[in-house]
């Protein structure tokens, strides 16, 4: 499911069931969702993509060049290649023998009889062409957009999160596997239309009534995130003096839009150095920052976030806290960006860990509102977040499968986090290990308990039972309490077996419940409160 359509169905206030019925794994789903034995031995080391668009026809064509290298020692092995249908392979060649080539469905499997060596480099190459799923309301659903703009130009482009960038390009559509040394993108469009890809562009071609726009990624990229905008484009630049040096930031709208976009995107700067505070330097310096007026609502494509907020704050004019603080920002650029350092630097390795992306980025707008408006606005707006929160299943999906947990990912997410830094209780601590894991696990594909073990390694406390509670579970933490003058009694229900979780009171008082009862002397007989901060339940007992 496209991410944007799980904070959709959660602002909408209608439950996922609702929505979606739960469907058993087919093989299929295990094709597209696990590292099988038919890709468990190469690893992607770069993709070389020519791209071109016919808008009239609402079709594209081209070709993918992918590089790998051999992982294991392996005997004649099948390749699998993922392209969903109604899209074709025209053509697919390889610099080693291949005996038979295969159209399964949403595959190409390609068998070779050979030995193949660890650390043996090949490539593979595709020409594919044929209409593609259209998106009927992107980002929602995944596929492509051929409209019109204003003007009556054409604007085309993609959205394919998840259900995957095979949708449409040939490619091992798989989270855990990135092309380690980038990719090349080429954009072939009419003469009077723009071709905006990921990463720098580092050549234009002029052919005749085409043009071609060549784009380099020099890191490593998800496959989701390979996007080509081609519109009435103009562009305009800038640059933000950030902790790695100058940070080229590279911006195309719609040609009447440009005057919109120069005084909205005065938000970047401001929000990049509020980042790179809580995260370390942008991760993508060598192939620069960039926003791309989109068709539709927004996504986190590396080094060319997709932004169609209409230029205004918040979401679409909403504030998702309903505290008025949402209005002082814009939604898309905040939250699109916050992904290039949890999703596209630090990416899950299985869709079901896709909370790893979507809790970190929904706190990263706590974050930002802290260092630009107060922390006690960024608290209000976290806690405002909560209303939307569901607790339908559990954040974590079915691994293999490409599957999606709860979209309380977001806002929950965001809560559970919150929740660990009241826990950790030292602000620099809980920046060192933000920080920390963008550098520790900088541009590689990470598991759940990956993040767990580096966040109990680095605080120097066991937050396993915390991360079960909130990712694996529907159960929010409940405070049974009871209070008579000044002596206060109080257990956790509604928890998992052995929850460490001490709670801070608002006078100070820091206890720790378990699912015993348990008695302390306070210091007056006032009312106890629990510190908000906490995502808990609270429930009084009458004495």
């Amino acid at each position: 499911m496209n991410k944007l359509l799980l904070l959709a169905i959660l602002i909408s206030g209608v439950s996922q069931a609702q929505f979606f019925e739960e469907a058993k794994p087919t093989k299929i789903d295990t094709l597209k969702g696990s590292n099988t034995e038919f890709r468990n031995f190469w690893d992607v080391k770069k993709y070389d993509i020519v791209l071109e668009p016919n808008f009239e026809a609402k079709s594209i064509k081209g070709s993918n060049k992918i590089s790998l290298t051999i992982e294991k020692d392996i005997l004649n092995p099948v390749f699998q290649i993922d392209l969903q249908q109604p899209m074709k392979a025209d053509k697919v060649t390889a610099n080693f023998p291949i005996v038979d080539k295969k159209t399964d469905g949403d595959f190409i499997f390609i068998s070779a009889k050979k030995k193949f060596k660890k650390g043996e480099k090949y490539t593979i190459n595709i020409d594919y062409s044929g209409n593609p799923v259209i998106a009927k309301h992107a980002p929602w659903d995944g596929g492509w957009v051929f409209t019109k703009d204003q003007n009556g130009n054409p604007w085309m482009t993609a959205a394919d999160e998840g259900v995957g960038a095979s949708i449409w390009l040939p490619v091992k559509d798989i989270w855990s596997d990135e092309p380690d040394n980038g990719m090349t993108f080429k954009i072939i469009t009419p003469k009077d239309l723009v071709g905006v890809g990921n990463g720098k562009l580092i050549k234009q071609d002029n052919l005749g009534d085409k043009k071609s726009w060549l784009w380099e990624v020099k890191n490593p990229i998800n496959d989701y995130s390979i996007i080509p905008s081609i519109g009435k484009y103009v562009n305009f630049k800038d640059t933000f003096d950030g902790e790695k040096g100058k940070l080229d930031l590279d911006y195309w709208v719609l040609d009447y839009n440009l005057d919109k976009a120069k005084k909205q995107f005065e938000q970047v700067k401001p929000m990049m150095k509020a980042f790179e505070y809580w995260f370390g330097p942008y991760p993508f310096y060598e192939d620069s920052y960039k926003l791309v007026e989109s068709p539709h609502l927004g996504m986190e494509h590396q080094s060319n976030v997709a932004y169609g907020n209409k230029y205004q704050n918040g979401y679409l004019g909403r504030d998702l806290s309903e505290t008025g603080i949402g209005l002082k920002w814009d939604y898309i650029i905040i939250h699109e960006t916050g992904h290039e350092w949890f999703a596209n630097n630090i990416t899950a390795k299985d869709q079901a860990d896709m909370w790893i992306h979507e809790a970190f980025t929904d706190y990263s707008e706590t974050l930002y509102i802290e260092n630009l408006f107060g922390k006690e606005e960024a608290n209000l707006y976290v806690q405002g977040l909560r209303k939307k929160i569901q607790n339908d299943k559990p954040i974590i999906g079915q691994y293999g499968i490409r599957n999606e947990g709860s979209g309380d990912m977001y806002f929950k997410g965001a809560n559970m986090l919150h929740t660990i830094r009241q826990i950790i209780n030292s602000d620099d601590n809980f920046r060192e290990i933000l920080r920390g894991l963008n550098k520790d696990f900088y541009h590689q594909t990470v598991t759940t308990e990956q993040i767990e073990n580096y966040f109990s390694k680095k605080s120097g406390i066991d937050l396993s039972s915390i991360f079960n509670q909130y990712l694996r579970t529907t159960k929010i933490p409940t405070l049974e309490f009871k209070q008579v003058g000044d002596i206060l009694t109080f257990r956790w229900i509604n928890t998992v077996p052995n929850l460490k979780l001490p709670i801070r009171l608002t006078e100070g008082l820091l206890i720790t419940p378990t699912e015993e009862w348990k008695t302390i002397n306070l210091k007056s007989s006032d009312d106890i409160k629990v510190d908000p901060n906490y995502y808990i339940f609270t429930k009084k007992i009458n004495p």
